[in-house]
């Protein structure tokens, strides 16, 4: 990149200097500018907008460096105040009649740009999906541990995706699957929503819910207000590893009776 900066800055030098060139310097710097930004990863190009000799229309509505607004002049008249001020003349409104062009410098224009661009995207904040699985024939005990860490996520802002696994034979019967899949959301109905309806897909029944902010909001001030009462927490005396490993003990004497 340093030997980039280096002939962009040389390269400037040289042609902004240069008689009769005027397309050929605009066209060079535009295939440079795109080339050092896809190397840097870039999403803003230059090829978002006509820059100096590339604006072709007669007549353009310029708005100086200084934000002073010159109103309608020609094109070339407005390339000759650009270059008295050792900038660039760039069109920020094409659509306008006639468009809209400002003089700035334009590098620091795209670089300023980029940088608020990345900047929002940190500020986006990423949802993370959590997921909780079960199995059609998983207990009402080991399935309220289950739910109250779902509960635990959604209230964090966190998406819940719910699975139920099927083995063997229990494909037959997708319909007790898909009850117990209702009966979560109905539990949860009080702080989520279903964003993805229950599905199934190969051996795997699921759905996915989402945070209600809103509904959030009125249960934690009915808690603080004493209307109703926080979900207390257990422990599991089990772990999952354990349940799933029961769960194929279970599969398997199942399997040797039939």
């Amino acid at each position: 990149m340093i030997r980039i900066a280096s002939l962009y800055s040389e390269s400037l030098g040289w042609l902004s200097k240069a008689d009769g060139c005027g397309i050929f310097y605009s066209v060079f710097v535009r295939k440079l500018r795109d080339f050092s930004e896809k190397k840097e990863g870039a999403t803003i190009s230059t090829q978002d907008f006509r820059v100096n000799e590339t604006i072709r229309i007669p007549e353009v509505r310029v708005i100086d460096h200084k934000g002073e607004n010159l109103g309608v002049i020609s094109t070339r008249e407005a390339l000759q105040i650009a270059r008295e001020a050792e900038l660039d003349l760039v069109e920020v409104s094409p659509n306008a009649n006639p468009p809209v062009c400002r003089v700035m410098d334009f590098g620091k224009f795209l670089y300023e740009r980029t940088k608020k661009e990345k900047e929002a995207r940190k500020a986006q904040t990423k949802i993370e999906i959590k997921e909780i699985r079960l199995r059609p024939k998983t207990n009402e005990h080991h399935r309220g541990f289950k739910t109250r860490d779902a509960r635990r996520w959604l209230e964090g802002g966190m998406k819940v995706r719910v699975t139920i696994r099927f083995r063997g034979r229990e494909i037959s019967y997708p319909e007790l699957a898909l009850e117990d899949l209702k009966e979560i959301a109905e539990e949860l109905s009080d702080i989520a929503s279903i964003e993805q309806a229950p599905g199934i897909e190969g051996r795997v029944m699921s759905m996915l819910l989402m945070p209600n902010a809103k509904k959030i909001a009125k249960r934690k001030a009915a808690i603080e207000s004493g209307e109703i009462q926080p979900v207390m927490e257990e422990e599991s005396d089990e772990s999952e590893e354990d349940f799933d490993d029961e769960d194929d003990d279970e599969d398997e004497a199942s399997d040797s009776e039939s």
